[in-house]
């Protein structure tokens, strides 16, 4: 009999111990702070500007295509890039399989940049305005698949060019030099190393319509605006967002797409 009771009393005491352990698990797991989700975003990016207004906790990095490499690899938990890139990007048949797309943050809208006061913006316009309406645009769009995101072009009357305007100068060296990033399917390599994609077509038709050569060249993001002003490039057209420090540190383009900011993360 005592050793039957004993044997209760020990059972007793492993199921009280048992039960204050479960217990103290669950206020433990209650109390901790849920783990943050960390964003890879390219530098100087729409995407950086969302993380940064919704208080994510970001890494910066190079370009959206190493956001896109960082989580693939797992050094950050998701990304933040261009629906536009998104598409080309991820998801079966793409370089990433395996990312899948979420949930779409912001929508924005993509033009050309010039230099403050230049001429050439108008100019651009204009070309946009005779490339919608002979349906060039609409042909170029579809070619790279961003038909369902332009923007229709209006009417615009072909401007005058200054004598001493960003125009005069770009004819008089003979080449309009456009910078750009490595974007899919806005500018991109092809097989044997050309620039290619829907901003680079572009920028080719407005460098035929003014008599010169397009000649692209990679910059760092992050300084579009200095290289612009220091005539290092002439436009930059990459698929920019019109954002507020956009617009008011560059003589833009009436938009011609309109895009939105996603996050992109491993697939289940």
């Amino acid at each position: 009999m005592k050793k039957t009771l004993a044997l209760l009393l020990s059972a007793a005491m492993a199921l009280s111990l048992a039960a204050c352990g479960n217990s103290d698990s669950g206020s433990g797991s209650q109390s901790n702070v849920e783990e943050k989700i960390v964003y890879a975003v390219e530098a100087g990016s729409a995407g950086e500007a969302v993380a940064q207004e919704k208080g994510f906790e970001y890494s910066s990095v190079a370009s959206q295509a190493d956001a896109l490499m960082e989580v693939a690899s797992g050094t950050s938990d998701a990304a933040i890039i261009d629906l536009l890139m998104a598409g080309a990007m991820i998801g079966e048949g793409t370089s990433y399989p395996n990312l899948v797309q979420g949930e779409e943050l912001t929508t924005e809208e993509y033009g050309v940049g010039c230099r403050q006061g230049s001429d050439l913006a108008e100019y651009i316009n204009y070309v946009f305005s005779q490339a919608y309406a002979d349906g060039t645009m609409q042909e170029l769009a579809e070619t790279y698949g961003v038909q369902k995101v332009l923007l229709e072009q209006g009417e615009v009357a072909e401007p005058t060019i200054a004598a001493d305007g960003d125009i005069a100068y770009i004819q008089g060296k003979g080449t309009l030099v456009v910078g750009i990033t490595n974007f899919a399917p806005m500018d991109y390599k092809d097989d044997n190393g050309q620039w290619i994609g829907f901003d680079a077509d572009m920028a080719r038709v407005v460098a035929e319509k003014l008599g010169v050569t397009a000649e692209f060249i990679e910059i760092d993001w992050d300084n579009k605006i200095m290289e612009l002003d220091s005539k290092g490039i002439d436009v930059v057209w990459n698929g920019m967002t019109l954002t507020d420090e956009v617009t008011s540190s560059m003589e833009c383009t009436n938009a011609y797409c309109q895009n939105a900011q996603v996050i992109v993360t491993p697939g289940e």
